[in-house]
């Protein structure tokens, strides 16, 4: 399923009260929350089993409401009134629960904290940011992925590195926010399907070596 709008700002403006309280101007600042949702791969396997979603580790500028730019390789700084709606891992981590869900693949799943899968998703958020080379910007969002298995004897089943990068309509935020909303559907189809096809080769394998003896 994919969700028609490309992206929304929860709010036009949001007034800052703090500057106010101390007699300076108040700082208007949008919101914004990128839409995502993918189309299922016919090829995926259909599973049976539940999948628990971590929140992404990253470092302290992505862990926020800030909107990642980074205008030269070694200068990384945020969009001046401009936020997102939620730190950039929890929209990863909603993101990524909505595409398996979306996927119409799997039993369930859920965020981590909400029940104990059959398996886990860790991730590691390396990149989400707009990066501007020749004086062009494209939207960079790049995940460290890990798949474990709980149930048995459990241990890492899978690990990858997912990058994704899309090229904006403007540089305008509106058309950033869009491509950041489009980069998150790309990844998070990517690790759907890699996800279903490691987790039923994991179950699979054992149960092959078994016949085997």
């Amino acid at each position: 399923m994919i969700r028609s709008q490309r992206f929304a700002p929860l709010a036009a403006l949001v007034l800052l009260a703090g500057c106010a309280a101390i007699g300076g101007p108040k700082t208007e600042v949008s919101i914004y929350s990128p839409q995502t949702g993918i189309q299922a791969d016919p090829a995926w396997p259909a599973v049976d089993w539940q999948l628990t979603v971590g929140t992404p580790d990253t470092h302290a500028l992505l862990d926020s409401q800030r909107i990642a730019v980074r205008p030269s390789p070694d200068r990384l700084q945020t969009y001046k009134g401009a936020r997102w709606a939620d730190t950039a891992p929890e929209m990863v981590q909603l993101a990524l629960v909505e595409a398996f869900e979306d996927s119409g693949k799997i039993q369930a799943v859920s965020r981590w904290g909400g029940g104990r899968g059959d398996f886990g998703l860790y991730t590691d958020l390396r990149a989400f940011e707009t990066v501007y080379e020749g004086g062009s910007p494209k939207v960079v969002v790049e995940i460290q992925a890990r798949l474990v298995k709980h149930r048995g004897n459990g241990g890492l089943v899978a690990a990858r590195r997912f990058r994704t990068e899309v090229t904006p309509g403007g540089a305008d935020i509106e058309p950033v926010v869009a491509a950041f909303g489009d980069a998150l559907s790309a990844i998070g189809a990517d690790i759907v399907g890699w996800s279903l096809v490691e987790g039923q080769k994991s179950l699979r394998e054992p149960a092959e070596e078994s016949a085997e003896k």
